[in-house]
């Protein structure tokens, strides 16, 4: 069986994604399972653009790469927690954070270099074909065929987001909390309170004189 580059660099692309993904769910450290976890996404990004689906591949990395996962990212190092001790800097993440970013490197220039060997601009792979752009068809696809299961997973995420917010509400002693309700139910008499004090004029008392002194 023939393998040319663009195969051979799915290949590739495929395997980094599945590695990434079991070092994601394997690593001990929560740093460095969302970092396995970008190069995961990036890789599934990669062999999508390679299979003339640019959309999808685009918005993976914008949206997950560059906006969820940078998310995730910063909730995880701001999470108390005692088994791994988050707040001695950055120094200890570096190498995995280098490494992440190497990989993702070379396969921007495999990725690169395969889409030139192609000779087929991304925005001209469609309509090349004789198809509408990857954009129209997944516009149409979503709105009419897989309308059901798009609204339901929409709803979905919306019950998620809510039940996340739900479990990180939690109630910690010496914490100070804000109840709107008593606030918006307060009336003007009950937030200034005018409280009568007798005054008293403070009793200076004269020096004593020395003894000897006239």
């Amino acid at each position: 069986m023939d393998f040319d580059f663009q195969t051979l660099a799915f290949l590739a692309f495929a395997a980094v994604a599945a590695g990434a993904g079991l070092a994601a769910i394997s690593a001990r450290n929560p740093v460095h399972a969302v970092l396995y976890l970008v190069l995961t996404f990036f890789s599934v990004a990669c062999t999508w653009i390679l299979g003339n689906v640019e959309f999808l591949g685009l918005t993976l990395v914008l949206v997950y790469v560059g906006a969820v996962m940078v998310l995730f990212l910063f909730v995880v190092m701001m999470l108390d927690m005692d088994k791994v001790p988050m707040r001695q800097g950055f120094v200890r993440y570096l190498p995995v954070g280098l490494i992440v970013a190497a990989v993702m490197l070379v396969q921007m220039l495999v990725l690169i270099g395969v889409r030139a060997a192609a000779q087929a601009p991304l925005a001209d792979n469609a309509a090349a074909g004789g198809e509408a752009p990857n954009t129209i068809w997944l516009a149409r696809a979503l709105f009419t065929d897989f309308m059901l299961p798009f609204e339901t997973a929409a709803v979905i995420l919306t019950v998620a987001v809510v039940a996340a917010v739900m479990l990180t509400l939690r109630r910690r002693p010496g914490a100070k909390h804000q109840n709107p309700a008593e606030q918006v139910r307060a009336k003007p008499a009950e937030r200034v309170r005018l409280v009568k004090m007798q005054a008293e004029v403070p009793v200076v008392e004269a020096p004593k004189a020395e003894e000897g002194t006239p």
